[in-house]
C-alpha cells in the first residue's frame, strides 16, 4: 500500500471519527461579534485566547477598535455589516431591544450562518419585545427576526463577571446551557463553549432555551453539567 493511499484512508477515517480535524486543515473558524460591551468583549477574549480570529463591532467604530486593540493580533474591528460578513459564527452581543432593527439590517448578511444569541430581555430596558420574548421564548423570537440564520442560544444564563472568573476552572467545569434547531450549528457552538473553558449542556431545540432565559429554572444556575441537567429535568 502506498503512502498516499494510506494517508487518504487515514484522513477519511479521521473525518468520520474526529470531524474537527478536517476543519483544522481548512480555514479556521472566524467569529464576528455585534457588540463590544461586557458580553462581546468577554466572549471575544475567550476565543482569542483559544486561537480564534474575531472581529468586533459596536455603535461606534472607535469603541470596537479600542476593544480589539486590547485583544491582540487575532482581533480586528469593523462595522456590524463587516463583522457579520467576516464571521462563520456571528454573535448578537446586544441589548435585546436591538434585535428587531438588527434583523432588518443584517438578516441578509447572516443568512445560512450560525447566529449565536447570548442576549437577554428585561422589560424595564427593552420594552414591548421583552414581553414577546418572555411569552414565545427569546430563541424563537430571535429566529423570527433572522429567518435565514441558524440561531443558537447560549452564554446568556450566567453573568459575564462569573464567566470571566470561572473559565477553565478545576474540573468539574462550569456548565453553559445551549439550544438550537440545527444540530451542526449546536455542535459548533458546543465546541466554542469548550474552547472558552466551560462544559456545554445541550437542552434541545431552540424552543427549549426558554428553560435558561430570565425566569427559567436554568437561569443564573452556576454549577456543573450533572447538577444543571438535574435542575433542568425538574422544570
Amino acid at each position: 500500500m502506498t503512502y498516499i493511499t494510506r494517508r487518504t484512508m487515514l484522513v477519511g477515517l479521521s473525518s468520520l471519527i474526529f470531524p474537527w480535524l478536517c476543519r483544522a486543515e481548512s480555514a479556521p473558524l472566524k467569529i464576528g461579534l455585534i457588540g463590544a460591551g461586557q458580553v462581546g468583549s468577554t466572549l471575544a477574549k475567550f476565543w482569542v485566547d483559544a486561537g480564534y480570529h474575531v472581529m468586533l463591532s459596536a455603535r461606534s467604530l472607535d469603541e470596537a477598535q479600542q476593544q480589539a486593540a486590547q485583544l491582540g493580533s487575532l482581533a480586528s474591528a469593523g462595522t456590524p455589516e463587516q463583522a457579520s460578513a467576516f464571521g462563520d459564527v456571528v454573535v448578537l452581543a446586544v441589548p435585546y431591544r436591538a434585535i428587531p432593527a438588527l434583523g432588518k439590517q443584517l438578516s441578509g448578511v447572516v443568512k445560512g450562518k450560525i447566529l449565536l444569541d447570548p442576549s437577554n430581555f428585561y422589560p424595564s430596558r427593552d420594552g414591548a419585545i421583552a414581553a414577546t420574548a418572555a411569552h414565545d421564548g427569546a430563541g424563537i423570537t430571535t429566529q423570527h427576526y433572522f429567518p435565514g440564520a441558524r440561531v443558537v442560544r447560549g452564554f446568556n444564563s450566567i453573568d459575564m463577571s462569573v464567566l470571566r472568573t470561572e473559565a477553565h476552572r478545576h474540573p468539574p467545569l462550569l456548565a453553559v446551557p445551549i439550544a438550537g434547531d440545527d444540530p451542526s450549528a449546536v455542535g459548533i457552538v458546543a465546541n466554542l463553549v469548550r474552547a472558552a473553558g466551560f462544559d456545554p449542556v445541550i437542552t434541545g431545540d431552540l424552543a427549549s432555551s426558554i428553560a435558561f432565559q430570565p425566569g427559567g429554572p436554568g437561569f443564573e444556575v452556576k454549577t456543573d453539567a450533572t447538577r444543571l441537567k438535574a435542575v433542568l429535568a425538574r422544570k
